[in-house]
């Protein structure tokens, strides 16, 4: 049996590939090093400033994963997740912050994330967390 979804006529579906990994990062330099990172590791990107910028954007059929900043200014990290949630968008979803508290673990972990990564991460705990979105 194939796993190449059909149409009712019986050809073969053209599903979009997820191609890109979905940075989002208030801080330049951080979203630059994430970004040299991933390019290195052979990943495309898509580099957001803002969460209000990644909820624009209309191609999150492209995205291998998002990787939030939980502390994105005026608003959370987590708020955006529930934000995409509501518009039906089911990316995984890796949290990177600078601010661990029990509360940000607790309301991203609910929020349905597949990583939880405490800034400075090492690099290996970002790339491992993205091959494993790449999979799911």
């Amino acid at each position: 049996m194939s796993d190449i979804p059909l149409s009712s006529s019986g050809k073969a579906i053209a599903l979009p590939l997820r191609e890109s990994v979905f940075v989002v990062d208030d801080d330049p330099s951080m979203r630059t090093s994430m970004d040299r990172l991933l390019r290195g590791y052979g990943f495309a990107t898509t580099l957001f400033d803002t969460g209000g910028a990644l909820l624009d954007h209309d191609r999150f059929h492209t995205a291998i994963c998002i990787i939030l900043d939980i502390n994105l200014g005026a608003r959370s990290g987590i708020e955006v997740r529930r934000s995409l949630a509501e518009k039906g968008i089911a990316a995984p979803v890796i949290y990177v912050t600078g601010n661990d508290s029990p509360a940000n673990r607790s309301a991203a972990i609910a929020s349905g994330c597949i990583a939880y990564l405490i800034k400075p991460f090492a690099a290996q705990s970002l790339i491992e967390s993205v091959q494993r979105a790449r999979v799911l």
